[in-house]
């Protein structure tokens, strides 16, 4: 049965990427948001996002992903909460995300 989870994810120093949750359930959808408050932007990815590389988000922006609707080869894709991470241009700021996971 699906459920939702939500978050707010700290990046407290620039260039150094956080992982968002250490859960490792099957992400059906994901949602992240850049808070309004932050200095710079912030940029979402796998484990090899950083600064600059990865979906970049503005203050205030956000970004929708819906990984349960991927197929490789006829086979649906898995991507846990785990697999996602969170970098920063800007020491600080955050990143909110909300999952219906499985």
């Amino acid at each position: 049965m699906a459920r939702p989870i939500s978050d707010s994810v700290d990046v407290p120093n620039a260039t150094t990427r956080v992982q968002i949750s250490t859960l490792r359930e099957r992400v059906l959808t994901i949602t992240f948001r850049g808070r309004k408050g932050n200095s710079g932007n912030v940029y979402v990815g796998d484990s090899t996002v950083a600064a600059a590389a990865g979906f970049e988000l503005t203050p205030g922006d956000s970004i929708t992903m819906d990984p349960s609707q991927a197929q490789v080869n006829d086979s649906r894709v898995t991507i846990l909460l785990s697999d996602f991470y969170v970098d920063a241009a800007s020491n600080g700021d955050d990143v909110d995300y909300m999952a219906l996971v499985v």
